[in-house]
Order: structure tokens, then sequence, then C-alpha cells
């Protein structure tokens, strides 16, 4: 195995670790609080790091964190002024955003905060400059899907996008945006006591569509203006009705599971903003929704039709493959239960 291997094989299992080495499942959360300083920089697996105290008193420090299968997010919180000398661990990629929108940090003595974020690569040593009482999020995304990513379904060389300099100058909004995302997945959590194991493991679904949401949120935030746009829409509508014909054609051909925009792109040569605009031409309406919605109409449509059968064979069949799940968006989007539909039928 090459070196190249071997560092994304070790980033990999670094996600599967917590703060005492114990392997956690991907999708669960951790919760970690350190006394320490030097304790708080252990805490986080797959840094090479060191953090110096700058102010007197007594530290604290939480960390939340979710590792899922080819990346991992994090709330990191503490309580003094730190300096902090870091490096990511092996073929990754991380991205750092203030969790509120007036704190600001430094890395490498540059500014980053409301209008920018950090993104720094694995094997390179940065530092840090945190203030007291701060809370910070992080992704670290492993480098050969984070390029895959940017040129399937992005379009666009990763350089492009992330250029060398540690900060991006990012857009409000979209940045508020992500912040928002982040804080949704780990805020169930972010109170919890230390080794609280309580919140539920995401299911593999849930992980694709956690990681695929939390990609797009990075490259959209990564664009200097809000209101930059994105593919130019010269096509005539016929295009944009062929794009949007194209993907139902591919999901239906495939409809025992669940097919996300990101292979929707790399299957239609098309970057993801020209789906999302595209489909919100033709339908108005978001790729993701209208493609759940047209899977749950093919199961309703076997539910009704059929005098044999289970619900959960249903429901396979066009790749729902939790039950409980299934029952809730089928009861959200007709106003029954599928077994009802199976009953009436």
């Amino acid at each position: 195995m090459n070196q190249a291997a071997t560092r994304i094989e070790q980033t990999a299992e670094d996600t599967r670790l917590n703060a005492q080495g114990a392997h956690v499942p991907a999708g669960r959360a951790v919760v970690s609080v350190a006394h320490d300083a030097d304790e708080q920089a252990r805490n986080l697996v797959g840094w090479r790091q060191t953090y110096d105290q700058l102010a007197a008193g007594r530290f604290v420090g939480t960390l939340t964190e979710i590792p899922l299968d080819t990346m991992k997010i994090f709330c990191e919180t503490t309580s003094h002024t730190l300096r902090q000398a870091c490096e990511v661990r092996g073929d990754a990629y991380w991205f750092g955003i203030p969790a509120a929108a007036d704190a600001q940090a430094r890395i490498d003595s540059q500014p980053f905060g409301e209008h920018a974020i950090a993104v720094r690569p694995g094997n390179v040593e940065f530092e840090l400059l945190t203030p007291a009482q701060f809370s910070i999020y992080g992704v670290v995304v492993r480098g050969d899907v984070l390029r895959h990513y940017a040129q399937t379904v992005e379009r666009v060389p990763l350089d492009a996008r992330l250029p060398s300099a540690p900060t991006v100058r990012a857009g409000a909004a979209r940045l508020a945006q992500l912040c928002a995302l982040l804080a949704q997945r780990l805020g169930n959590t972010h109170e919890s006591d230390e080794g609280d194991d309580s919140s539920a493991m995401l299911s593999d679904i849930e992980r694709d569509d956690v990681q695929a949401e939390l990609l797009a949120a990075l490259f959209d935030a990564c664009t200097a203006h809000d209101d930059e746009p994105g593919d130019t829409l010269a096509d005539a509508p016929s295009r944009r009705r062929w794009i949007v014909a194209q993907a139902r054609d591919y999901v239906l051909a495939h409809r025992t599971r669940p097919v996300g925009v990101p292979e929707l792109c790399e299957q239609l040569h098309v970057s993801r903003r020209t789906l999302q605009y595209c489909f919100q031409d033709v339908l108005g309406m978001a790729p993701a929704t209208y493609l759940r919605a047209l899977r749950l109409n093919g199961a309703r449509r076997d539910l009704c039709g059929r005098a044999a059968g289970s619900v959960q064979d249903v429901a396979a069949a066009w790749g729902f493959w939790h039950l409980s799940q299934f029952a809730t968006d089928y009861r959200r989007m007709f106003g029954m239960r599928p077994s009802e539909a199976l009953r009436a039928a």
C-alpha cells in the first residue's frame, strides 16, 4: 500500500475512535469535557496539536463530535484564550467556522469569522489564536472524497474553490446556513454530560444524506458573495425539462435504493447548481424533495394496487429501508398509514 493510501485509511480509522481510543460507530455522537488545555487538545482524535493557555483561570473545554464515513464534524468550546499549534493528520481538509457570527479567531495571523472561514489541508501545521469563551465548528473531510465531489458534483477543480491561503471568503448568508446545519446535527448532544452517548446513531442512509448535505453547504459557503450566480441557464427550457426527465428516469430505474443528488450530477454530467436550477424552474422544488415524492408515489400505487404482500416488501422495492421512517413519510405525504392503504386495496 502506498503512503497516500495509508494516510487515507488512517484518516478513515480516526473517524471511528473516541478520545479514549475506543471504537465508536460512524454516526454516533461523542461528548467529552476537559479541565486542562492539553487534555482538550488530546480529545480531538486525528490531530497533532498543542494548546497553550494564555489567560489566568481554571480551564474548561467541551467537545462534541460525530464521526461519519468520509468526514467528521465537531463543535469545540474553550473557556480561555488559547494559542493552538495544529495539524490535521493524513489526506484530509479541515474547515473551521466560528459558531457565533460576531466571534473572530486568527489562523496564521489572519482573522476569520463573519466573512471568512478557515481551511487547511492535512499534514500542514498552522497556528490558531482563539479568544475566551469561544466555540468553533469543525468539519474534517477526506481529501479524495472532497476532490471527487468537486469534480463530479460541483464541476469545478478543488483548487479553484479552495486556494492555498488559510482563509476563504464566505458569503454571510451561506455561512449562516452552514452553521445552522452543523448546529442542528450537533446541538442535540452539545450540552450532554461527559461520556453521554444518548443520541440515536444515524442510519446508513441518514449518514449519506448528512454528508452530501454538508459537502454542498461547504462549497456554497466558500463563495465570496451570496448573490454569486451558479451555472448559467442559457439552455432552452426543453433542455431543462430533459435534465429533469433524465433524473426521473434514472431514479425509477434504480428505485430499490435512494439516489442522491451527487449521484445524479455524476450520471447526468451537470453541476449541483445546474440540477437545482432545472428542478426549480421546471417543478418549483428542490431535486431531493421531488425525487423522494416520486418514490413515495410509486410505493402508494403498489400498496393500492396489490392484493398480497406486505408494507415492508413495497417499502424495500422503492428504496425505503427503514420501515418506521417510511411510515412517517408516507403518512405525512398522503394522510394515512401504509398499512391502511394496503388494507383498503
